[in-house]
């Protein structure tokens, strides 16, 4: 089975300032140097990934951007500041997808097809941004983390990519997160991210090998979780008067950062990895028909 590498370049060091210590920073340099180490395991490993770029940072590093698309790989969409959508009016999700995407494809010469929202943030009360991404040119996106816990979720979506109609003829395609739901729980495991990072990588293998049984296996991942710099500006604010929920949230930020370049490299040698769209396409090529999104 092809399964898919994604990376969600975002500047982790002004998120998490913005939104656990309340301080509004510009993104920094840590984002280009923590990009720059995965586009070299990449290239080590001779795969392709697709990149979903925050529009902030194509605006304040482009050369970072032209480097990965001249890399080969895909370049598509995780809107500008990092924002959930349920943060977001209709008005302000359009304008940051167009300012983002119009930003990208200015850079590269070359049309981005995909979406990821911000902390899976697409969800049953969200569904809307979904008509907006097919009005602005969007073919597919990949949001919907078919489980729920309790930052986000679409409980009982979809598992598989699938084509949703969102009406008056206007369809995209829907890649959700492979997830694995444990027998009797509601506790949901994600392939990548934190999940990646925190726990063994055979835990990590094990789901995969599981999932590429039926489907494609989607795995996600961020530049800071890979970045030391970004841990001594963590570090900085570790302080003892700090409120005990940021501290913990500080710890975790910190956790794991040096196992994540060995865990890439066993995943790209235990598996095969293309981009989204070369995923998407082998997957449908498959079908009989496209298999359309149970509507929720």
């Amino acid at each position: 089975m092809l399964n898919a590498l994604t990376i969600d370049v975002e500047d982790g060091w002004s998120i998490f300032s913005r939104d656990a210590l309340s301080k509004e920073v510009d993104v920094t340099q840590t984002v280009v140097k923590d990009t720059e180490r995965i586009l070299g395991i990449l290239a080590d490993g001779e795969v392709k990934a697709t990149f979903f770029i925050l529009g902030n940072v194509a605006v304040k590093f482009p050369s970072l951007i032209k480097r990965i698309a001249q890399s080969g790989h895909e370049l598509a969409i995780h809107g500008f500041s990092h924002k959930q959508i349920f943060r977001l009016s209709k008005e302000e999700f359009r304008s940051e997808i167009k300012q983002s995407k119009d930003t990208i494809e200015n850079l590269t010469s070359a049309a981005v097809a995909g979406y990821r929202a911000p902390a899976f943030s697409i969800m049953p009360t969200t569904k809307w941004a979904l008509r907006i991404l097919a009005e602005e040119g969007f073919e597919y996106d990949s949001s919907v983390a078919p489980c729920k816990n309790l930052r986000y979720g679409w409980k009982d979506f979809s598992k598989d990519i699938c084509l949703m109609d969102l009406g008056d003829g206007l369809t995209i395609i829907e890649v959700p997160m492979t997830i694995l739901l444990f027998p009797l729980t509601n506790i949901a495991f994600l392939t990548g991210g934190g999940y990646l990072r925190h726990f063994p990588y055979f835990v990590t293998r094990a789901i995969i090998k599981h999932v590429e049984k039926t489907r494609p296996a989607i795995v996600y991942t961020h530049p800071y979780e890979f970045g030391e710099e970004e841990a001594a500006l963590l570090m900085e604010h570790l302080s003892p008067y700090l409120r005990f929920k940021k501290r913990l949230l500080l710890r975790s930020r910190l956790r794991n950062k040096s196992t994540m370049p060995m865990k890439i490299k066993k995943l790209l040698s235990d598996f095969e990895f293309s981009t989204m769209k070369h995923v998407i396409n082998e997957w449908l090529s498959h079908q009989s028909s496209k298999n359309r999104c149970a509507k929720k």
